[in-house]
């Protein structure tokens, strides 16, 4: 009755009178509160609020009693019972109800911040530890990648020493060579072997020069431009090489000796990686406003993966037998050419080169 009037909410009150009947309530529909009378027949408060905190911890105990002495009702305090109310002073049990129902609130609001903040400590907690981890692997990846960019570094660094010094030590008898080659077809009186030998001896020559260019980093030099039958140009590397050539006569403004070097290396390596010159042929095509030739081969061909990087310096495929220099000569040549060099699948199997020479026009018979 005291608590209909004043308590303000919606009340639905299970009166128990034993031991029995009170833990069979809070086991089969916990409460929101408990209301217990100090003494009872064969059972007390206190033992009543020890039986509800053992299931229920959080669970308000209000004693109402109809006298309890002031040290008595200090130590039931004290062993965490939330109020006592006196019968006599039953105006206070509704505000006791209602203070008691709010700090169960707060603190049921309390435990359950408590425990999402828990939860979120541990996912953050998770998350700094993957971090962690993917910070230790990120480093061990970036010191491998360290060691394998130093060993590359040291590696390219010995090959260009390499290259140097191979260079260096070409140069000397070469031009020995040369010399003795030129002297010997004065005193033949213009034999066509020592004609063709000192060619040859004047292409190696070049290529070394140039193997000591690229390995400082320096680009081909010393190109010097005329007019040149590009056809008797593929038609002699065909008979140098053993291959054949189906060059017409075609005139255009280049280097011979240069464009000499590009196709020879060309037909070098199509017939070291095809098996012989048989398998390799050359092809001059006029096409408006440039000159084509294709070097074309019957080898294992180059993936479509490769192409983009078979003229990077030093670069060496899987049939690579050079230091990788060669295709970037050619395209350097071809550059200096003002033009184009790629490569193509070969019909059937293998690879095409491409070479793509501007034609003169009229502005260019300054060079004749």
């Amino acid at each position: 009755m005291a608590l209909e009037g004043d308590l303000g909410r919606d009340l639905t009150i299970e009166r128990v009178e034993d031991e029995e009947g009170f833990l069979s309530a809070l086991r089969e529909s916990p409460p929101h509160i408990v209301l217990s009378d100090f003494a009872l027949p064969g059972y007390d408060g206190l033992s009543a609020f020890h039986a509800a905190h053992q299931l229920h911890p959080n669970l308000p105990f209000i004693i109402v009693t109809g006298a309890m002495g002031e040290e008595v009702a200090v130590d039931t305090l004290r062993q965490g019972v939330t109020d006592y109310i006196l019968k006599a002073r039953l105006e206070r049990l509704a505000p006791a109800v209602n203070r008691a129902l709010a700090e169960a609130d707060a603190r049921l609001s309390r435990e359950r911040a408590e425990q999402e903040v828990r939860a979120l400590n541990a996912s953050l907690q998770l998350r700094l530890e993957e971090v962690e981890r993917l910070r230790g692997t990120t480093e061990r990846q970036n010191q491998r990648l360290e060691v394998q960019a130093r060993q590359l570094e040291e590696a390219l660094n010995l090959q260009k020493t390499f290259l140097a010094e191979t260079s260096h030590e070409l140069r000397t008898p070469l031009t020995a060579l040369l010399g003795y080659l030129r002297r010997a077809e004065r005193e033949a009186g213009g034999s066509q072997v020592l004609q063709d030998a000192q060619r040859v001896a004047e292409n190696m020559t070049r290529l070394v020069n140039d193997l000591l260019q690229l390995s400082r980093g320096e680009l081909v030099q010393s190109i010097e431009m005329h007019f040149v039958n590009l056809g008797n140009v593929l038609r002699q590397v065909g008979r140098d090489y053993g291959v054949e050539a189906d060059a017409p006569d075609c005139e255009i403004v280049g280097d011979p000796g240069r464009l000499t070097q590009v196709f020879a290396n060309l037909v070098s390596n199509g017939i070291r990686v095809s098996g012989g010159p048989d398998k390799v042929h050359l092809v001059l095509n006029l096409r408006p406003g440039e000159a084509e030739v294709l070097v074309i081969d019957q080898g294992p061909g180059v993936p479509d993966d490769i192409k983009p990087r078979i003229f990077d310096k030093f670069y060496r495929g899987k049939e690579a037998g050079s230091a990788g220099l060669g295709l970037t000569i050619a395209q350097q040549v071809v550059t200096a050419h003002a033009g184009a060099i790629d490569v193509l699948d070969t019909p059937g199997g293998g690879a095409t080169f491409r070479v793509r020479l501007p034609l003169p026009d009229d502005g260019d018979e300054d060079f004749a």
